[in-house]
Order: C-alpha cells, then structure tokens, then sequence
C-alpha cells in the first residue's frame, strides 16, 4: 500500500467525520427533510454547511472539510497514478 493512498484514506476519514458533524447541526437547526436530503447527497451538507457556517459558528469544520476534500482528490490521482505506473510483469 502506498504512502499517498494511506493519506488518501485518512483524508476520507476526516471527511467523513466533518460530513457527521454538519448532519449533526443539520438536524438541530433545519427540518428533517433537509438533514435527511443531507445523508442521502452529502453534497448537500456540504451546500448547507457553507451557507450557514457563520450562523451556526461551523466555520472550523468546514474549512477542515474543504481542505480535506482538495487533498482527497489530489491524493487519489496521485495513488492511481503511481499505481498505473507499477510494472506487473
């Protein structure tokens, strides 16, 4: 396993927890339907997180959650690619 696929899945995972976290504030402050439209398109979530992050003071984990979101793409291309690039042979 490579180490960009390593950071690939721990970017994920803190995704995946600041994508919990906004379901979470989702479901104090909106009504259900919209916190349930956030599980089932977590790009939703992210919508709703942005607009209402300085409202519901969420700006930290957004920021995280953005971060997390570049990196994750950038760290996936590059394991795919030094992947593909592995003589199997």
């Amino acid at each position: 396993m490579s180490f960009l696929f390593i950071l690939a899945i721990i970017t994920g995972l803190a995704s995946l927890a600041c994508w919990i976290m906004t379901l979470i504030k989702m479901f104090q402050n909106e009504n259900i339907g919209l916190a349930i439209l956030g599980i089932i398109c977590p790009l939703w979530a992210f919508i709703w997180g942005w607009m209402n992050a300085k409202k519901h003071n969420h700006q930290k984990i957004m920021l995280i959650w953005s971060i997390c979101w570049v990196l994750g793409i950038i760290f996936n291309v590059a394991a795919g690619g030094a992947s593909a690039s592995v003589n199997v042979g």
